[in-house]
């Protein structure tokens, strides 16, 4: 080949990935829109604006957080999974939107793993059992009895069809063998609003969206959905020192853009994300809500992703829960 024509082939290739180097050297050139599928106001909004707060100083451009709430989470996550892949719109996504609405949703809109590329997994929720304080239950296994005593007289609150919350209660319910009616809510913030004002019986929540509540004597908690108690709510017993097996639930969450985004950009937001976490504030601020950190890194995160979403896929089988 002769030298001009090596030069010619050199400068076409120049020409066809020219535009994703520069696109990732400038980046980011504008503000970077972070999409929270739920309502403000929640744990989940809580964390994503404590990040995108640390993130607009560390990368030079403002990260604003842009709650788009409906179907369960699909709707903003859709929304993402449809946006230019630029790096100029992300998601913190959870197990909800990003595993258990392939199964739960006829039509979500989106594939969970294809059409998404994890930046950085970051820990998960904790599930406390809360209940309305003149609820007659004490002790998980007085719920059990109260329930078994009227079968789907006590009514439950989740975060939606779908939700960690939702799934969490129905293994419970597989569990001890008692049946409640499912009653689902637009995210966290309205759904312990009705459980302070009595309306809803009791609910199998992520504990940082009831954490001050129960701090504050509003609600009553009455076991944690985990392997160990929290050092945020050491008084909260464990479902297994109550006796119930096998019934621990905790919601993982995670950011994610969209699968094309050019990967020195994917490594950019993902080392971003990653230093914003990792500054003591932060970290002090997450915890504080009652989360629990476990930051992974993206490949670490991918396998973790497929085996969380085998495992609940199973579950939902289990429960019988059909596709809205």
């Amino acid at each position: 080949m002769s030298l001009t024509r090596r030069s010619a082939l050199g400068l076409m290739a120049g020409a066809v990935f020219a535009p994703s180097i520069v696109r990732a050297q400038s980046f980011p050139a504008r503000p970077i829109s972070l999409v929270v599928p739920y309502p403000a106001g929640g744990p989940t909004d809580a964390i994503a604006r404590f990040v995108a707060q640390e993130m607009s100083s560390s990368i030079g451009q403002n990260v604003l957080v842009d709650n788009r709430a409906g179907a369960s989470g699909a709707v903003g996550t859709r929304a993402v999974a449809h946006s230019a892949a630029d790096g100029y719109t992300i998601v913190f996504g959870n197990n909800q939107t990003h595993g258990n609405n392939m199964f739960l949703l006829k039509e979500p809109g989106y594939d969970a793993v294809k059409d998404f590329a994890p930046l950085c997994g970051v820990g998960a929720f904790e599930h406390a059992f809360v209940v309305r304080n003149d609820l007659p239950a004490k002790t998980i296994a007085e719920l059990i009895a109260l329930a078994k005593a009227d079968p789907g007289k006590l009514n439950y609150g989740s975060t939606g069809v779908g939700s960690g919350s939702h799934l969490a209660m129905e293994l419970f319910m597989q569990r001890t063998g008692i049946k409640m009616t499912h009653v689902p809510f637009r995210g966290a913030a309205p759904l312990v609003q009705e459980i302070v004002g009595g309306r809803i019986d009791i609910a199998n929540s992520t504990l940082p969206s009831v954490l001050e509540q129960i701090n504050a004597g509003t609600m009553r908690a009455l076991a944690l959905a985990s392997p160990e108690r929290n050092p945020r709510a050491k008084d909260i017993p464990t479902l297994r020192e109550q006796g119930v097996s096998n019934a621990d639930a905790d919601s993982w969450a995670a950011f994610f853009a969209p699968a094309a985004t050019p990967a020195p950009i994917l490594d950019q937001l993902s080392k971003a994300v990653m230093a914003a976490i990792a500054k003591p504030a932060i970290t002090e601020a997450i915890l504080k809500l009652g989360f629990t950190l476990k930051v992974r890194d993206p490949n670490a995160f991918r396998p973790y992703h497929l085996q969380e979403i085998a495992t609940w896929k199973q579950i939902i089988a289990d429960a019988g829960v059909k596709p809205e």
